[in-house]
């Protein structure tokens, strides 16, 4: 099953500062929704380790993500592969950070994934408003984040 997904948030930090926490795994950790580790395997290479709810459906995802295309502080390509109970998925998405004011920048994002196994049974309709509402709660854990680390101005 084909997914689809992009937007545009509005963050509180400099572009730097956004650049540098979706650049750290700690951060990501954090932000993630379900996960649980994030572990650097290479230069721009990490293995991802996933617990999720989709529907009624639970289960764990253990997966690689890696960093193509990087324009520091702009711009950044993001491959991520892998599968577990959950079934499994394989996508890329690309982002675009732009300053928009004193310690604020609009972070742009644009990602397609194909998804099979068991979380696929679920429906495309309500995988969608899934993926809508993680990425809701995503950027509602880097907004506190920055909001908590004083890093927005930096």
């Amino acid at each position: 099953m084909k997914m689809e997904l992009k937007g545009s948030e509005e963050i509180a930090a400099s572009r730097e500062a956004l650049w540098e926490g979706l650049n750290d795994p700690a951060v990501l950790t954090k932000c993630i929704p379900g996960c649980k580790e994030m572990v650097e395997t290479g230069p721009d290479a990490y293995e991802v380790k996933l617990q999720l709810k989709v529907a009624a459906v639970g289960g764990s995802f253990d997966g690689k993500v890696r960093l193509h295309d990087k324009e520091e502080p702009v711009h950044c390509r993001i491959t991520i592969s892998g599968g577990g109970s959950l079934g499994t998925g394989n996508g890329t998405a690309e982002f675009r950070i732009e300053e928009t004011g004193p310690g604020t920048s609009r972070l742009d994002y644009e990602g397609t994934g194909e998804i099979g196994g068991l979380v696929a049974g679920v429906g495309q309709r309500v995988l969608g408003s899934v993926a809508k509402h993680l990425t809701k709660q995503f950027f509602t854990a880097l907004r506190k984040h920055f909001a908590e680390s004083g890093e927005a101005a930096a």
